[in-house]
């Protein structure tokens, strides 16, 4: 296993830093945190353009046949700059589930459209429980008497949901969880943008009120969505582990900057002890988280036997450090970090909710423990 990354992923990295930089500033956080949508439109045309929608996408179904490392790489930068788009709902949990289980036309069509950009999806698997496993799901899906099927139930905390053009809603059926295909705007779908404390990612409350779908809709086979499921939220843990890495990291960088410039009792703050100590722990761990992603990438990319074990580690891990190395950052800034003009309160906001998403880390350990036989 080679521990280091290849010349041209470090290219792609250097790639993403200087758009991201250039194009994703915090006045442009901020303006798309305020706004209804919660993306820049352009952006998205742009990132189509560079192939990042459909980098992990196998050429066949119309993507460019990358690695889920390439993925990484991209996550990573992206929570460096708490870039504000679709793009995990879309490219890593939507994507994931139509490869997964998709047939010989749902690939093609959905995955193409992913990767061109003229599709937005995402996964609602959540509802007002707040619960991330199988019991959790108690939306219904019933056979329709002339075909296909008639889906009701609620969905919570809906990544993007508002402005999805497609949903694949996970709902009970006679057999089990099973995935269905829903349109954004289908008769019988109600979509409301919710007010989170994390307003750089949105999310949305679905109502599901007798909508009916055709029998085309069910997304691979009745009762054997949750294993697909499962699947799906493992990648996109370690992505968000990605992109939670380099939140931390941009988190210490602004503490270091601000500490070798903001000066107290004639001499800058870094010179004392209790800010250099801070500083050190927040490097530590960010490294720490950074290993923990990079590898559990790895186990993912390879489909390692090791990939459920390292995915709930780097989750775990990766949400403690960015939560930390966020909330250590503003006291190394003091009372302006407190301030809602200073741009340490964003990286906080999203270490929190990105904490909570696809599990906290306590449901994680939990995991860890029942795959070591504990």
């Amino acid at each position: 296993m080679n521990f280091s990354f290849t010349e041209e992923q470090e290219e792609l990295r250097r790639y993403t830093r200087q758009w991201l930089d250039s194009n994703c500033s915090m006045d442009t956080v901020r303006f798309l945190m305020d706004s209804q949508r919660g993306y820049e439109p352009g952006h998205w045309e742009a990132i189509a353009e560079m192939g990042w929608l459909g980098m992990a996408i196998p050429e066949e179904w119309g993507g460019a046949g990358f690695s889920f490392l390439e993925l990484v790489v991209l996550l990573e930068e992206q929570g460096r700059s708490l870039f504000c788009s679709p793009f995990l709902s879309t490219v890593v949990m939507a994507a994931t589930v139509v490869e997964e289980a998709g047939d010989g036309r749902q690939k093609p069509q959905i995955l193409g459209a992913i990767s061109e950009g003229s599709l937005i999806a995402t996964v609602a698997v959540t509802e007002p429980n707040g619960r991330w496993d199988e019991e959790g799901v108690t939306a219904e899906a019933r056979a329709h008497p002339q075909g296909g099927w008639i889906l009701e139930g609620s969905k919570s905390f809906v990544l993007d949901g508002h402005i999805a053009d497609l949903l694949v809603v996970a709902a009970r059926t006679d057999q089990g969880v099973s995935l269905f295909l829903v349109p954004g705007k289908a008769e019988g779908v109600e979509r409301n943008r919710l007010e989170t404390m994390d307003q750089t990612r949105k999310q949305a409350e679905i109502e599901l009120r007798d909508v009916r779908v055709e029998a085309g809709a069910l997304l691979g086979t009745e009762g054997a969505g949750w294993p697909v499921v499962e699947r799906m939220m493992e990648k996109a843990a370690v992505a968000l582990a990605a992109e939670q890495v380099g939140g931390a990291q941009a988190c210490l960088e602004m503490a270091v900057s601000y500490a070798k410039v903001r000066k107290q009792f004639g001499r800058p703050i870094g010179s004392f002890q209790a800010i250099k100590h801070k500083c050190a722990d927040m490097l530590a761990q960010v490294e720490s988280a950074r290993s923990a992603a990079y590898y559990a990438g790895w186990a993912v990319s390879e489909d390692n036997e090791e990939r459920s074990l390292m995915a709930s580690l780097a989750k775990s891990y990766c949400s403690e450090a960015f939560f930390a190395s966020a909330a250590e950052n503003i006291q190394i800034h003091g009372g302006i970090g407190f301030t809602w003009e200073h741009d340490a309160h964003l990286y906080f906001k999203r270490a929190k909710s990105s904490e909570l998403l696809f599990g906290d880390p306590s449901l994680h350990r939990e995991k860890i423990a029942v795959l070591l036989g504990l």
